[in-house]
């Protein structure tokens, strides 16, 4: 956790990120995106080079980092074309599995349950409906949220329509938001809504990343979600 300390905080509304906030995406859709950008542009893709793109504003949605990618890599890559070489990689193809099986889910259900007791829980996802869909019904915790936003339902991040829509003209000092992305923080900037980031210390690109999530703003910085039990009163 960062070592600039913050005090308790008492928000009536959490809001949360999905992908590298409630479930692991390292082997879904980070490795997808690494073997997307491989077969368009015929040259081995590092994680090093994911990392960097990732950090830049816009690429929370992955079919647009693949796109951007390949095209700098010399493979003009539109965003349908990357979309459409991502899917197979991501869901599978031909009855083999996709990267879709390898979730891994950062939290509890039983500490969902907790935070929703005193709290409003809500979810603001880069995630397409059927991609949010497939992996929360069969989730115990998922009852507890009040209001799922994906990228079918309001402007992708870093828009903050999402976050708007989860508040309708509530106060947005009330809430906070807990993202990993520069996406999250910028959308949650431009809602006027506190920010908290998932950033683990373990991070290929951490330093970085801490640097532009404090500069944007963020309370604190955890380094997993469910740190967020010691700061809420």
């Amino acid at each position: 956790m960062a070592k600039r300390a913050v005090k308790k905080v008492d928000p009536e509304i959490l809001i949360f990120d999905v992908d590298g906030v409630l479930i692991d995406v390292k082997e879904t859709f980070w490795r997808s995106a690494l073997e997307t950008v491989e077969k368009l542009t015929g040259k081995e893709a590092t994680w090093a080079e994911l990392h960097k793109w990732k950090r830049q504003p816009g690429n929370n949605d992955d079919w647009m980092m693949v796109s951007q990618w390949a095209t700098a890599r010399g493979v003009p890559t539109t965003y349908k074309e990357a979309r459409e070489a991502f899917q197979p990689f991501y869901w599978g193809r031909n009855g083999k599995p996709g990267n879709v099986e390898r979730e891994k889910w950062l939290v509890t259900p039983k500490l969902v349950e907790k935070w929703a007791r005193r709290r409003e829980l809500n979810l603001f996802t880069g995630r397409t409906r059927a991609e949010f869909d497939y992996s929360f019904r069969r989730w115990p915790a998922a009852k507890h949220f009040r209001k799922v936003v994906t990228m079918d339902d309001a402007r992708k991040k870093p828009y903050p329509d999402g976050l708007l829509a989860i508040l309708r003209e509530r106060d947005p000092s009330v809430a906070l938001y807990l993202g990993d992305n520069v996406d999250d923080a910028l959308s949650a900037q431009a809602a006027g809504v506190p920010f908290m980031a998932i950033v683990p210390r373990n991070a290929y690109d951490y330093r970085e990343r801490a640097r532009k999530f404090r500069e944007l703003g963020a309370l604190t910085l955890l380094e997993r979600v469910r740190d967020l039990d010691r700061w809420l009163v």
